[in-house]
């Protein structure tokens, strides 16, 4: 193909892609959204963040904290925290102390396991879920971690022992309602 009908060529993709207003362009612009985030865009930030899991939609409801403000929250959930020795000043001072909501967006940096800590936020995946989890360190042991959702009465027997290669990395910032996109999706087919 001679560049003159490769220019053409170029001129009637971009015309039909960007100017033509028909449905056919619509679900045409729409699959090269989606190909373009899935396959450069999501990639290129996960490079960039060290961790195969740079964005994470939250699912569940387990680290709401039902819009309780702090002190509140913590008469009702001490007992647990102060068995693991994190005191309510500690538990002050660690990452989203106010939680987060199902539907919000937590942006993953990798990080060596030596680097975690108590309080830490982390998106840890297991084999019996689909989906990768994000909850809170409690313990950190010899080579394991132990995490709890700050909304759960108790740990889940599954996060009484998390290793190195289950972590996808720990939380750096929350994107409030931008995981609704997922959510709805999600519930839409009977996946959550």
């Amino acid at each position: 193909m001679d560049a003159t009908k490769f220019k053409k060529l170029f001129r009637k993709i971009w015309n039909f892609l960007i100017h033509e207003d028909s449905w056919q362009s619509f679900v045409a612009d729409a699959i090269l959204i989606v190909l373009i985030g899935k396959f450069l865009l999501f990639p290129g930030i996960g490079l960039a963040m060290g961790t195969a899991y740079p964005v994470v939609a939250v699912v569940s409801n387990s680290m709401n904290h039902q819009d309780m403000d702090f002190d509140d929250w913590w008469l009702q959930n001490k007992e647990l925290y102060l068995n693991k020795d994190i005191s309510q000043e500690q538990f002050n001072n660690f990452y989203s102390t106010d939680g987060f909501d199902k539907g919000d967006v937590i942006v993953i940096k990798g990080t060596s396991f030596e680097e975690l800590e108590v309080g830490d936020v982390i998106v840890f995946s297991i084999m019996s879920r689909r989906d990768p989890i994000i909850h809170r360190i409690v313990t950190v042991g010899d080579g394991f971690v132990a995490t709890k959702g700050d909304a759960n009465l108790g740990q889940i027997s599954f996060e009484r022992q998390i290793y190195e290669q289950q972590i996808h990395g720990k939380a750096v910032l929350v994107v409030p309602y931008l995981g609704w996109v997922k959510v709805g999706v999600m519930e839409m087919f009977g996946m959550l």
